[in-house]
């Protein structure tokens, strides 16, 4: 998630923002934003430009694949894939940082997500001060109480089967968010689509399309902890395989607007992934696989009448390390971050970075459960998330994505 920082003045010392102390609200809605998990400028360099380069990929990597409808898109970008494969893909030089809607692309490099690489992935430490949310208090509603994150028992396939992580590389290294497989109204019931934010694929308005994307559902399926992954091989860390974006797409909003300061663009914060296998699945879909998929609700109530909702990642700043999933649960208040804006979810929650991207699931306008958000911004200290409002902007992005595949 990307971090609500109080301003100078009002700042409290590193120590007490680490322990978990939640912000107040009047400091909120005038406080200046940092990223601590997904960076949409993380590694940035003077001027804004990116970093050249960051963590390098380990040696001994496979072939590299490249779905069909991909190959003309490298072709027409110069990119040559022999070399890509090679680590020409760490070139972060602002001419090769592809960044327009169409010029995704992302080449498979077979075992590049290693077992080590995806637990050593990180969310961003790096701090950076912005400018003022400008959004109406009006709207805004008070600060919600922290909740505490409860871990979700394990196995996480048997209690949260859409939940997964995303990894990708930036200019700053190897990061990871976290995702929910949905529904795909063109393959009922063979859905290979997953939702997360939208700065977990993109950088927004001073970056491009992050690359090496992939999803990993129920990551670390028996909740092990983090020292006896060390020796874990991939079977037990990604137990359903790792299933790279062959297609992504964010909402024009985000690209135009996002970035690293006053939470521009966080109400349009969601992108949807279709994904394929990194390794044949014997033609069987995400959904097919993993045995569930969340619909989508762009018709959600109104913030006032939603009476719960429930948010699930993997939390991945102290105190927490990445590598089990939890959830919190609360009724939602509203967040206004520009007036001009659609005002956001917001709920108490004591999820750190890492969380982003992470489904928010409430009783649907039919009744039954769906997704009806994603987490996107909290603020430094913890204690609350926020998600955006998923409407046309979020339903367009969807039904394209869905329909690039359909009869597929």
């Amino acid at each position: 998630m990307r971090s609500v920082r109080p301003s100078s003045a009002t700042r409290r010392p590193r120590a007490a923002a680490r322990a978990g102390f939640p912000v107040p609200a009047a400091v909120a809605l005038v406080s200046a934003l940092l990223l601590t998990a997904t960076a949409c400028e993380s590694g940035a360099g003077a001027g804004g430009e990116p970093a050249a380069s960051a963590s390098a990929a380990e040696d001994g990597h496979g072939a590299i694949r490249i779905p069909d409808h991909l190959r003309d898109k490298l072709a027409e970008h110069g990119i040559d894939v022999d070399k890509w494969r090679d680590g020409a893909w760490k070139n972060w030089d602002r001419d090769d940082w592809l960044r327009e809607a169409q010029d995704f692309v992302n080449p498979i490099i077979e075992n590049l997500w290693n077992p080590d690489r995806m637990r050593d992935a990180e969310e961003p430490g790096r701090e950076v001060d912005a400018g003022d949310l400008s959004g109406d208090r009006a709207v805004s509603d008070p600060e919600p109480a922290p909740v505490r994150a409860r871990p979700v028992p394990p196995a996480y396939h048997e209690n949260a089967a859409t939940a997964g992580k995303v990894f990708f590389d930036s200019p700053a290294g190897s990061k990871v968010c976290s995702a929910t497989v949905v529904r795909d109204p063109a393959r009922p019931g063979r859905s290979n689509l997953v939702w997360t934010a939208g700065h977990c694929v993109h950088a927004g308005r001073k970056g491009g399309w992050y690359r090496n994307i992939a999803f990993v559902p129920s990551y670390n399926d028996a909740a092990r902890p983090a020292a006896e992954l060390r020796s874990a091989g991939e079977e037990e860390i990604a137990p359903y395989g790792v299933w790279w974006g062959d297609w992504v797409k964010t909402s024009a909003q985000w690209i135009e607007q996002g970035g690293a300061t006053g939470g521009e663009g966080a109400p349009y914060d969601f992108a949807v992934l279709h994904v394929t296998p990194e390794e044949g699945a014997g033609g069987r879909s995400l959904e097919e696989t993993v045995g569930a998929a969340l619909p989508v609700d762009f018709a959600a109530p109104a913030v006032r009448r939603v009476r719960s909702v429930t948010a699930t990642g993997y939390p991945a700043a102290a105190p927490y390390d990445g590598q089990t999933l939890y959830r919190c649960q609360g009724k939602p208040g509203r967040l206004s971050v520009r007036a001009s804006d659609p005002a956001m979810y917001r709920i108490g929650c004591t999820m750190t970075g890492g969380s982003s991207g992470g489904g928010w699931v409430a009783t649907g306008s039919d009744g039954r459960p769906a997704l009806i958000s994603n987490t996107s911004i909290g603020p430094v200290g913890a204690g609350w998330l926020a998600g955006p409002r998923l409407g046309e902007e979020a339903e367009d992005v969807y039904r394209a994505v869905s329909e690039k595949f359909a009869g597929r």
